[in-house]
């Protein structure tokens, strides 16, 4: 095959992949969306909404590269309500989540690493939008403080002071 007809299939290959990456990226979000919805154990429906938190934080970085204000944050006010609901459900559990971390642990981490995001997503913005976001933000972070005081109780009693 002559040089010109492999770069020709080459550009067409590329072409197709261009065309069809955001359909993946939305088949991704919608199984993630579907497993999330479908699973009852409470441990790993927190695992499922880390994944699906990581492709809802993912599209709403691009609704806001595509300049539609409105649709990021209504993506992320879902993930908010998403991971409140779920922070409830882990506590409604009755599980010690110091002896059994698990769910708590992952929604935990993934909480902190999506604050990045989400701050790196408002410096983006304009001044005036900007509060809207940081709402959102602001109740991740609560949430995240809630399961890491959840994760590690202040005991007193267990190392006194001291004198």
């Amino acid at each position: 095959m002559p040089l010109t007809g492999i770069l020709k299939f080459c550009t067409a290959a590329f072409a197709a992949l261009a065309l069809f990456a955001p359909l993946a990226a939305q088949d991704r979000l919608a199984a993630d969306q579907a497993r999330y919805d479908q699973e009852t154990d409470p441990v790993h429906k927190a695992r499922a909404l880390v994944k699906l938190g990581d492709d809802q934080i993912d599209e709403a970085r691009k609704q806001l590269k595509n300049g539609d204000e409105v649709a990021s944050l209504h993506t992320l006010e879902v993930y908010r309500d998403e991971v409140v609901h779920m922070a409830e459900l882990l506590k409604a559990s009755g599980v010690d989540p110091e002896k059994k971390p698990a769910g708590f642990k992952e929604l935990q981490i993934s909480l902190r690493e999506t604050v990045r995001h989400i701050d790196d997503l408002i410096l983006t913005l304009p001044v005036d939008k900007r509060p809207f976001f940081r709402e959102v933000r602001t109740d991740l972070v609560n949430t995240q403080n809630q399961l890491i005081d959840a994760l590690f109780p202040r005991q007193p009693d267990r190392n006194p002071r001291k004198p």
